[in-house]
């Protein structure tokens, strides 16, 4: 089996994004499965230039998008990304799309094939914070999100993907007080649970476990 874990480089004026480099940190196999980790562009379309590259090289199982969502204080892996690409800021591109469908062909949304709730579920048995997600937001995350989804609607069938978001690191939340942050270590072993649930799961569905929200 073979997992591409993708995380996106630095974006809107931070040094450094905790996706790649938690990424970079992941071991290069998790419960016999091999880890393809790739560094992708925080820009709009291009990232998904660089993701469906690596899918037709390296016919991946599975893809797992991760990153940063600023102010969360767990890991959150996502059940739906939707078709509208809304910037609250440029990409690093200097683009800033605001309200555009991602594909005019594509569905509203994609829920993920990822077994979110045993992810959530192993994250926490790690000792780290974790809640399933029911919104990527509206940004590049959403985007690479739903991106993947509708390139496995129209073109890979066969591989299921999904996304996690991740915290600040500490160094991020210096100058930005009372928000959340998570030591790199931890991002890293969270993230390598959720990978073990990936696998542990493959063919067999997602838990029958709580894990809704009201809101």
């Amino acid at each position: 089996m073979k997992i591409l874990v993708t995380g996106f480089d630095p974006f809107g004026g931070d040094k450094i994004n905790p996706a790649i480099e938690a990424v970079k940190l992941l071991p290069d196999k998790v419960k016999g499965a091999e880890i393809i980790k790739l560094e992708i562009p925080t820009v709009f379309n291009k990232c998904a230039e660089v993701v469906k590259a690596a899918i037709k090289k390296y016919q991946p199982d599975y893809v797992l998008n991760v990153g940063q969502a600023g102010g969360r204080y767990a890991l959150t892996p996502e059940r739906i990304a939707i078709n509208i690409d809304d910037g609250r800021i440029p990409d690093n591109d200097g683009y800033q799309p605001l309200g555009e469908a991602i594909h005019e062909d594509g569905e509203t949304a994609y829920f993920t094939q990822l077994p979110i709730k045993a992810e959530a579920k192993a994250i926490r048995e790690a000792g780290i914070p974790a809640e399933v997600s029911n919104t990527a937001g509206t940004y590049v995350c959403n985007h690479i999100m739903y991106q993947v989804q509708y390139m496995r609607d129209k073109e890979f069938p066969n591989i299921k993907a999904g996304f996690i978001h991740i915290p600040f690191l500490p160094e991020q939340v210096v100058n930005r007080p009372g928000v959340a942050s998570m030591s790199l270590d931890d991002i890293v072993k969270g993230l390598t649970a959720a990978l073990g649930a990936i696998v542990e799961r493959d063919g067999q569905g997602d838990l029958v476990a709580v894990e809704g929200k009201t809101h």
